[in-house]
């Protein structure tokens, strides 16, 4: 696929192969696509049992903090690329509304009446995207789910983000792709030594100035840059970043402030740590009307029964 060299007017789609105007970023809703598929293998420890984007912080899933991000700032329209262990999370999604209301019981007549709820103004459509598909395979299968620019994230980083001005850079470069680009804080600390002496010259302690600007994911997309995906064997940060970095196409939005993932069980422990503190620092939404959910064991999430 070829790309146009000459950068588009901000905030059109203008000169952009497969990206008409009208599927462009004058959509009124911005859909969120979680990649929630993959096997979660450096955190086995707790992905034997249930995938990863379901690992709880502060009792909450890893998942419910990252769509309690995107909604704070309006964005409550979630496509949820499922693979590894997505029944349980199209279980979660199914309990929420029940879980999370008020209900009236009537044992004689099997009827339910749900009274008061607190629950989440949001609409998730859960697809099954394949057991081994590779991150680009993923997005392309929920293509039929998106009509307009999207934003893209995985299922396991939280930040302080502001995603509103995340999407209004996207539109004003005008670009087929953004990624958000976060700093690798540095965990080591620093030895000066010099070619071929065996004494060190400096030594001090760590600092994130020592790491490198890296993909936080939080992406911004428009549709055409799935035409970049070949199939399900394609990895989305390989080939097709690559090529839209070739052609000019992939603005980078840096953000200086909080990001973390959740990769291994120390990545867990620092969240819940940071959680435990009182005052985490991606809880960018309103607290008042937070929902206080019972922690289920994996082994006792329930299937609900139809009622008739």
């Amino acid at each position: 696929m070829e790309f146009p060299r000459k950068k588009t007017e901000p905030g059109t789609n203008a000169g952009r192969p497969g990206c008409p105007d009208e599927h462009g970023l004058g959509h009124s809703i911005v859909k969120v696509v979680i990649l929630a598929g993959g096997y979660g293998t450096r955190l086995s420890e707790e992905t034997r049992v249930i995938p990863k984007p379901l690992v709880e912080i502060g009792g909450r899933p890893i998942i419910w903090h990252i769509m309690k991000i995107y909604s704070s700032f309006g964005f409550n329209d979630f496509v949820i690329c499922c693979g590894y262990k997505g029944d349980l999370i199209k279980s979660y999604f199914l309990e929420f509304f029940q879980r999370n209301s008020d209900v009236t019981i009537d044992l004689e007549t099997n009827r339910v009446e749900f009274n008061r709820s607190r629950t989440e103004p949001w609409r998730v459509s859960l697809v099954d995207t394949g057991i081994s598909t590779m991150t680009g395979g993923r997005i392309k299968r929920v293509k039929d789910y998106l009509d307009g620019t999207f934003c893209l994230t995985y299922g396991d980083g939280v930040t302080d983000l502001d995603i509103g001005k995340l999407v209004a850079f996207h539109r004003k470069e005008g670009a087929m792709a953004t990624v958000t680009a976060v700093q690798q804080r540095g965990r080591y600390g620093v030895l000066g030594i010099a070619k071929d002496q065996p004494r060190a010259e400096s030594f001090r302690e760590k600092h994130t100035d020592d790491g490198h600007l890296i993909n936080g994911g939080f992406f911004v997309l428009e549709p055409c840059a799935l035409d970049l995906v070949s199939g399900d064997d394609t990895v989305w940060e390989n080939e097709p970043m690559q090529q839209l970095v070739a052609a000019g196409q992939l603005a980078v939005f840096r953000h200086a402030g909080f990001w973390q993932n959740m990769d291994t069980l120390r990545d867990k422990a620092l969240l819940q740590d940071l959680w435990d503190s009182g005052d985490p620092p991606w809880r960018v939404w309103n607290t008042q009307h937070d929902i206080q959910m019972p922690t289920l064991a994996p082994s006792a999430v329930p299937v609900p029964n139809p009622v008739h």
